[in-house]
């Protein structure tokens, strides 16, 4: 039997999903993305689970977006964009639900924290990392922009200027970096990491969960009103990014692993 691409388990009324497809670090792909929006429904509907904790699987949170099924209908320019089109709004579903569901969401991360799976991190309510963690932006290093509200999720958190430097640079974080921009709650040694997901998510299991509720609802009003729009805009940018020489540069040294020269056409 092949093995299922999410794991769902209910304990003291935390929810765990664990996103299991250690061979792409976790790589969203749409039956992996399928697999998280039914895993977070049910957690959203069961009203015994009160927390929920978002996790990858081989030590790894996620690599971000799926190359191979990006390029699955090859490099023509009318395909790709149809099938980034198509990823891209599946990604985006996921930061809405993330928002959307009205219980407290940690981020476990650990190992590769990239691109979209960096971007739907800062959608949860909590984050905490192992000293492990790599954290990057990888958009630009292929000639894209961020998804997943990449964007609009750094410049609510930590400001144009860095948010800036973020995206365009591309550059790879440590777990103390990323803390330093308070874009994690707590950086802790990967032998700790469980423990301490653990008791935050005890912690707001014992809390009241209307009150947990109303607070990410009005969160939600002042900080993240905007998460819709942006997510649209993406799509859009995307498309435009999409058929660029320079984005089909950046993608065949990616797969090529060799380094990409832009001529900004």
């Amino acid at each position: 039997m092949s093995q299922a691409l999410v794991d769902y388990q209910v304990t003291s009324h935390i929810a765990t999903i664990t996103m299991n497809d250690p061979k792409t670090l976790n790589a969203f792909s749409t039956p992996l993305k399928g697999a998280i929006m039914e895993a977070l429904d049910k957690a959203d509907q069961d009203n015994e689970v009160r927390v929920i904790v978002l996790q990858g699987g081989g030590n790894n949170f996620s690599s971000g977006g799926h190359i191979g099924e990006m390029l699955e209908n090859g490099m023509e320019s009318e395909a790709l964009v149809a099938k980034l089109d198509f990823m891209l709004r599946e990604v985006a579903e996921v930061s809405l639900k993330l928002r959307n569901i009205h219980k407290p969401i940690i981020a476990k991360l650990e190992g590769a924290v990239a691109g979209a799976g960096m971007n739907l991190a800062l959608t949860c309510d909590f984050r905490i990392a192992a000293d492990n963690a790599k954290f990057v932006q990888a958009f630009v290093n292929i000639g894209l922009i961020p998804d997943a509200g990449g964007i609009y999720l750094l410049n609510q958190l930590v400001g144009a200027a860095k948010t800036t430097e973020l995206v365009m640079l591309g550059d790879k974080l440590k777990a103390d970096d990323v803390a330093r921009l308070d874009l994690v709650n707590k950086v802790v040694s990967a032998e700790e990491l469980d423990n301490e997901v653990n008791a935050l998510a005890t912690r707001l299991s014992q809390l009241p969960g209307k009150a947990l509720a109303s607070m990410k609802h009005m969160i939600n009003i002042h900080a993240f009103s905007g998460l819709n729009e942006a997510l649209g805009m993406e799509v859009e940018q995307q498309n435009i990014m999409a058929q660029t020489d320079d984005f089909k540069e950046g993608i065949t040294a990616f797969m090529e692993k060799r380094k990409p020269i832009y001529k900004g056409k």
